[in-house]
């Protein structure tokens, strides 16, 4: 399959006046047209930071992004100036925030705020951008979209809200989404719709989404891959069958026993003992390995080579290394 957007040996951090934060340390990643990349991971661990440097995001000072590439259609986007950005960011590259109502200008009608976009990417008339904003309201499936585009963001649920904040991002058609926590404020029965929403969606338009979430549940449901993020590093990538029924590090084997299942049987949930680790000052080794009941004291002190475990599955962690595996079959 194409690539579409490459990330190479990502480093981001954030000075404070505690000292500095290494938010992303290495995350290297492709993303294939068509595809659907989730990046998992809990809270802290760098997914945001990640999708924030692709869209050029990350606030400088206090952010910074020490090295690495971000490649897309042949343009590392971290040397282009910031005017170049500009051009890519809503019509090539496009993002969903986490809150739509924090996304959405209150005082502006939803109507304005989908064709700024147009307006502004693809040089139409009013005319021309109400007649692509009605067609994008009625793909996300917002009912009566003629009176809709006249009204504002309090008029609307938080499900249509999302479903707007999505029409946003797509109404100039873009190759990649980035969707960052899409479904976190919504009950489970609008989650289901805005998941379905996403897979019609790409059906229809072809677009590449990277997904990012704490959610498995949300992952099982639209993912081919699954990448799992710890401390600022991507762990354990894979397809979603790989990640779910072969997991091959600790912390993913972790994370899906923390959650319930109905496709396995299980007694209880099993919760990942201890915290993640600062990053003022990440470990020298595996960052997990404080956590792992299975460490052992390389982990403590080297960072793990990458182990191949088939074409499109491979994982950080000495215990998959042909010598430890060597050592367990002896």
């Amino acid at each position: 399959m194409e690539k579409i957007l490459q990330i190479k040996d990502l480093h981001v951090s954030f000075s404070t006046y505690g000292g500095e934060v290494k938010a992303v340390r290495g995350v290297s990643f492709d993303l294939h047209k068509g595809e659907t990349l989730a990046i998992v991971g809990e809270s802290g661990c760098g997914k945001s930071v990640t999708s924030q440097s692709i869209m050029r995001l990350i606030p400088e000072p206090p952010g910074k992004i020490h090295g690495g590439e971000i490649i897309f259609k042949n343009n590392d986007l971290i040397k282009l100036k910031e005017q170049e950005m500009r051009k890519i960011r809503g019509a090539n590259i496009s993002m969903i925030f986490q809150d739509p109502m924090t996304a959405l200008n209150p005082t502006i009608t939803i109507g304005e705020q989908i064709m700024e976009g147009i307006v502004q990417h693809e040089k139409l008339t009013r005319t021309q951008a109400k007649r692509v904003a009605l067609a994008m309201l009625k793909l996300v499936g917002i009912p009566n979209p003629e009176l809709r585009l006249k009204q504002y963001p309090h008029q609307f649920s938080g499900g249509m809200r999302q479903r707007i904040v999505i029409a946003m991002a797509l109404v100039c058609r873009p190759d990649v989404l980035i969707a960052d926590e899409p479904t976190t404020a919504l009950d489970v029965t609008i989650q289901a719709q805005i998941l379905e929403l996403f897979k019609d969606i790409q059906k229809k338009t072809g677009v590449s989404i990277i997904l990012i979430t704490h959610d498995l549940g949300v992952v099982a449901q639209v993912a081919d891959r699954i990448a799992v993020m710890y401390a600022g590093r991507i762990v354990e990538l894979g397809t979603r069958r790989e990640i779910f029924y072969q997991p091959q590090h600790p912390y993913t084997k972790g994370l899906l026993q923390s959650v319930p299942r109905l496709d396995i049987e299980m007694e209880e949930l099993i919760p990942i003992p201890g915290t993640p680790p600062d990053l003022f000052s990440p470990p020298p080794g595996c960052a997990f390995a404080a956590r792992c009941p299975f460490a052992m004291e390389v982990c403590k002190r080297v960072y793990p080579f990458k182990t191949q475990k088939s074409n499109k599955h491979h994982v950080d962690c000495w215990l998959q290394d042909e010598r430890a595996q060597k050592l367990a079959s002896s």
